[in-house]
Order: C-alpha cells, then sequence, then structure tokens
C-alpha cells in the first residue's frame, strides 16, 4: 500500500477521473448507487429527475427538523395508498356478497394465514385483538418492500429511518400487550427477574435493556436485508462497466436477473419475518400473565 503526501492526494481528490481508452469518459460507480440512497428527487420514466418540494426547516428545542418530502417519503405514502386502496376494494367486494376473485382473493388468503399461522400460534385466542395490527404492519412493509423491485422505484424499508419507526410501534404493541396480560404490577415486578432485592440494580437493567434489543434487532434485520439485495445487484452490474466485457456483462446480468428474482423472495419473507417476531415478542408478555394466573389460582387452591 502506498502512502501519498497530502498535496498529492489533494490533488488526486480534485483530479477528473482518467478516461479509459478508446471507451470515452470513466464510468462514476457512485451512480449505481442512487437507486438505494435516499434524495429530495425522484426519477420518472420519460421525465428524469423531478425535483421534490422543498419546507423550511423547523427547530424544536434547539434540534433542526427538516420536514422535506424525499424520495423515500414519497415511496412510504405511495405504498400506503396502494394498500389503502387495495383494502377498501376487497372490503366492497364482500360488502357486496361477490366471490372474491383476483388480488381480494390473494388478500384473504394473506389474512388467514397471519390469523391462523401467525397471530393464534404465538399469542393464542388472546391475541385475535391484535391481528388487525400484524396485519397492517405486514401488508404495509410488503408493498414497501414491493415498490422497491419496479423500475424507478424505491425500497422505503431500506431506510433505517423507516424500519426505526416500524420498530417503535412494535415496542409499543410489545409492551401493551404484556401490560394488558400481566397488570402493570405485575409487569414492573418482572423486571426484577425475580430475584432477590440485593440483585435488583444488576437484574432491573439487563431487563430493561432486553425490552430495547428486540425491536432494534427488528430495525436492523428488516434495513439490512432489503438493502443488502440491492447492493449485491448493484455491485453485479457495477461489473460490467468494470470489465467492460461481452462476456462478463452476460454474465453479471444473468445473476442481476437471478438475485431479482430472489429479492421477490426477500420481500414476502421480510415482511412475514418482521410480522412473525413481533407476534412472538407480543405472546411472550402474554404468556407470561398467563402462567402468573395459573400461579395465584393454584395458590388460592391450596
Amino acid at each position: 500500500m502506498r502512502v501519498l503526501a497530502p498535496q498529492h492526494a489533494d490533488s488526486l481528490a480534485t483530479a477528473p477521473a482518467p478516461a479509459a481508452e478508446g471507451h470515452g469518459e470513466a464510468f462514476n460507480f457512485a451512480h449505481l448507487l442512487d437507486h438505494v440512497k435516499d434524495a429530495h428527487e425522484i426519477e420518472l420514466p420519460w421525465i428524469g429527475h423531478v425535483e421534490l418540494p422543498h419546507i423550511p426547516p423547523v427547530t424544536v428545542a434547539g434540534v433542526t427538523i427538516d420536514l422535506s418530502p424525499t424520495k423515500h417519503v414519497v415511496f412510504l405514502l405511495l405504498a400506503a395508498i396502494v394498500l389503502a386502496v387495495w383494502a377498501v376494494t376487497a372490503a366492497r367486494s364482500y360488502r357486496k356478497n361477490i366471490v372474491p376473485r383476483g388480488m381480494t382473493n390473494v388478500l384473504e388468503a394473506m389474512v388467514l394465514f397471519i390469523r391462523d399461522e401467525v397471530a393464534l400460534p404465538n399469542m393464542g385466542p388472546a391475541g385475535l385483538r391484535y391481528v388487525p395490527y400484524l396485519l397492517t404492519t405486514f401488508f404495509f412493509i410488503l408493498v414497501m418492500n414491493l415498490l422497491g423491485l419496479i423500475p424507478y422505484g424505491a425500497t422505503s424499508t431500506g431506510n433505517i429511518a423507516v424500519t426505526a419507526g416500524l420498530a417503535v410501534i412494535a415496542f409499543i404493541m410489545i409492551q401493551v400487550a404484556a401490560i394488558r396480560a400481566q397488570g402493570l404490577a405485575q409487569y414492573l415486578a418482572h423486571l426484577t427477574g425475580g430475584v432477590h432485592p440485593v440483585l435488583w440494580p444488576i437484574m432491573v437493567p439487563i431487563e430493561v435493556l432486553g425490552l430495547f434489543t428486540k425491536p432494534f434487532a427488528l430495525c436492523i434485520r428488516l434495513f439490512a436485508n432489503m438493502t443488502g439485495g440491492h447492493i449485491v445487484i448493484l455491485s453485479l452490474l457495477g461489473l460490467v462497466f468494470l470489465f467492460r466485457s461481452f462476456a462478463v456483462g452476460v454474465g453479471s446480468v444473468l445473476f442481476s436477473v437471478g438475485i431479482s428474482l430472489l429479492e421477490l423472495l426477500v420481500a414476502f419473507i421480510q415482511a412475514y419475518v418482521f410480522t412473525m417476531l413481533t407476534s412472538l415478542f407480543m405472546g411472550l408478555g402474554i404468556e407470561a400473565g398467563h402462567v402468573s394466573e395459573h400461579q395465584e389460582t393454584g395458590e388460592h387452591a391450596h
């Protein structure tokens, strides 16, 4: 490895990229990352780049917040609109007593799957009240994932701020389910781990930290998986510009198509995994409440 003197490093940083012989200007590989990066503009077919409206930043308690919409925000709102239209259309077809067909039939199958294979096995009959939340989470993540696979689209779940928002909501629902099942007193007592009060200064911070590790894992898992697939595809396509070879180009394109098909599967898997783990964490809190009820019943019996 060669270490450059400061003046040489500055000259190389400001110098234009060398042109490849016989191929014109060198390709800027940074452009490949535009698909996964957030931006204040979106690209539309036959129109090109369109600048999104700018909203003056707001300062709250010394913190400046930029409320200007970005590409990921646009596709997040688009996912919400698509999901709302899909759900309303399905609801109207049932109101008219029409046999479900097409996308309505697909929606019904997914709803039954989340209810019967995710909510009930992990949370039991008490989890039926949380099925609407689980369905909203599953379909919202799924639509956002799929929008990133269409041309000119963007994957909002590839933005850690979006996955963090979903994880915060999941954290709230996990605690709400536990408090409803256990009661506030039993919920707070659970943070002590059932050990001697002398060990509470050690156990309570560990238990509290454990409450946050679950949603943190949900956040990072969804973000990393949805970003990683796009990075792999961009890396394969980048080989075409790097080697400028027909054989490499054909191989890169074929592998990219294969990874794209795999990404379609990953879009469903990640929506399912996020929903399933959320229901599992909620079920742990509900089950702890049922165990405490059985213990109290047994004590009264004796």
